[in-house]
């Protein structure tokens, strides 16, 4: 029956004619507000028919074969990613949209740098959820595809929303997401591995959510009651506030430089999560940059965009976020987390092209450019950090527009001192979609950062506008003695347009995901 017809005693909002199929036997009664996520492969061949999966086979059987007559008709152009809806094809349920996970059997790409199957389950979990959800269904069960943790994310990530300061009727309606596992033999496994991959979106989603939080309801006071709170009563996790006095008496003029032009008092927030079956020798420190809005200072930014300058402060939620999974996950590690809060503002106390500040491990600093000031802060918590005697030492942060330039959204630059431990990092990003990709760490970008007029090292190179996301890192190994360190550039990550399917527009909360999957990983390889 034609997409356009009229649906009697059930109002479809916002109908999408490439993606709605209206059923002739379509029931008006007994409305559930109920809806199923089905998989289907690509066919084999060019003209074929699609590829039940194994959870849809099982529903086409117990709908008398309606699923699998109905896919013959309106499935000829549905491509990977794509998803039809059907009304009244299985009992119980209002509505199934049915989903193209792709070719069956994908695997790691190697061209991409990541497991093909698994990227193709969130992308189609997504398409179906939000379709699902546009026409109003409030709870959905989703067929875990083959990998129910890849399922879960694709699902959870695609439902979130940013709205809450809206009016109440302009809110997105909350889904329920459930997974459909009674009928799968291994229902006990593939519940795990939702929960998995439910905890993993929730901690991104975390990262999402403040990352999008407007500068004035989230100031760095702001930002550590947001984690109490969230962290409250979490028996594993410990969280330290130091306040503009403790700073002060950790010699970390770097960071008090930064925060200076800024009526809003600094912190710098130590979280300490440790498991009582802890496996690691010694502990992750994870170090997240924490300005929390940038505007550059007295360099000040261009105003056209300088409202995305909230999600400065990337790196501290995707921190944070991580943290959050790994709690909720239970798992047996030790992590460290600092994280240096302040505003970069244009202050009449502000910081002034040409300063020179003294960092915590006695290194002067030339600041030449104030909006250059996330490598500032971190100078001092990179220092700190170093005294946990942590094994790695990761920092996170919404550092240069240069990755960006370099990169795209593609990955998060990352350089490593260590390619073991890149490795590791390297096959998360492949595990989880989330990719990353290795820099240099040349001396050839150390020179440009220490031949320097006033003091020890300068806060931009000699050349800015050449390698600038190089030059920055180059930076921060100067305060960093720690063997195993990774510096992750995240700023052409920072949001989503419409590359990355399963997240809507806005900020990305990357790598949130990939984080946790190292902490696992490098748990497991010791």
């Amino acid at each position: 029956m034609a997409a356009s017809m009229k649906v009697i005693g059930r109002k479809i909002h916002k109908p999408v004619l490439s993606t709605i199929c209206q059923h002739s036997r379509f029931s008006t009664h007994n409305i559930l507000n109920k809806g199923a996520v089905l998989g289907v492969y690509q066919a084999k061949e060019k003209d074929g028919d699609l590829i039940l999966d194994k959870s849809t086979q099982f529903f086409d059987d117990k709908s008398s074969k309606k699923i699998s007559g109905l896919l013959k008709v309106v499935s000829r152009d549905l491509k990977k990613g794509g998803c039809r809806v059907l009304y009244d094809v299985v009992p119980g349920y209002e509505s199934v949209a049915l989903c193209c996970i792709g070719e069956k059997g994908a695997s790691f790409n190697e061209a991409e740098g990541f497991d093909e199957g698994s990227e193709n389950i969130r992308a189609a979990v997504a398409s179906g959820v939000k379709t699902l959800r546009s026409i109003g269904e409030t709870e959905v069960d989703v067929d875990p595809c083959g990998n129910a943790e890849a399922a879960a994310e694709g699902g959870y990530l695609s439902l979130f929303e940013y709205d809450e300061l809206k009016d109440k009727t302009k809110r997105k309606k909350a889904v329920k997401l459930s997974c459909l596992v009674d009928h799968i033999t291994a229902s006990s496994s593939a519940k795990k591995s939702w929960t998995r991959g439910r905890i993993k979106a929730e901690g991104q989603n975390w990262a999402r959510h403040l990352m999008e939080m407007p500068s004035n309801k989230l100031t760095p006071a702001l930002f550590v009651e947001a984690v109490q709170q969230k962290f409250a009563n979490r028996s594993n996790v410990t969280i330290h506030v130091r306040d503009k006095s403790w700073i002060q008496s950790e010699k970390m003029e770097a960071f008090l430089a930064v925060s200076q032009g800024s009526s809003e008092a600094p912190y710098f927030l130590h979280i300490e999560y440790k498991h009582p079956d802890n496996k690691m020798s010694s502990p992750v420190a994870v170090v997240g940059k924490g300005v929390t809005f940038d505007t550059g200072g007295i360099s000040i930014k261009p105003a056209a965009s300088m409202d995305q300058m909230r999600a400065d402060m990337g790196g501290a939620a995707c921190t944070v976020g991580t943290l959050y999974s790994v709690d909720r996950l239970d798992l047996p590690v030790h992590v460290h987390a600092f994280i240096p809060l302040c505003e970069n503002m244009p202050g009449g106390r502000a910081i002034k092209p040409g300063d020179v500040v003294t960092a915590r491990n006695g290194k002067t600093i030339q600041i030449d450019n104030t909006d250059a000031e996330g490598r500032l802060i971190l100078a001092d918590a990179l220092n700190y950090a170093e005294t946990v005697n942590p094994q790695v030492i990761l920092d996170m942060a919404t550092l240069t527009g240069a990755i960006d330039v370099a990169l795209g959204s593609g990955a998060a630059g990352v350089y490593a001192t260590s390619t073991d431990t890149w490795n590791i990092l390297q096959k998360a990003g492949a595990n989880t979609g989330d990719r990353v990709w290795r820099m240099p760490l040349f001396n050839h970008y150390t020179k440009q950062v220490t031949d320097c007029k006033l003091a020890d090292v300068n806060n931009i190179g000699k050349h800015s506008r050449s390698g600038g996301s190089c030059t920055a890192a180059a930076f921060l190994k100067e305060f960093v003695t720690n063997k195993n360190w990774m510096h992750l550039d995240i700023a052409g990550v920072m949001s989503n347009k419409d590359e990355v399917p399963y997240l809507n527009s806005g900020m990305a909360g990357r790598p949130t995901r990939t984080i946790v999957e190292f902490i696992e990983m490098l748990s497991k390889a010791e």
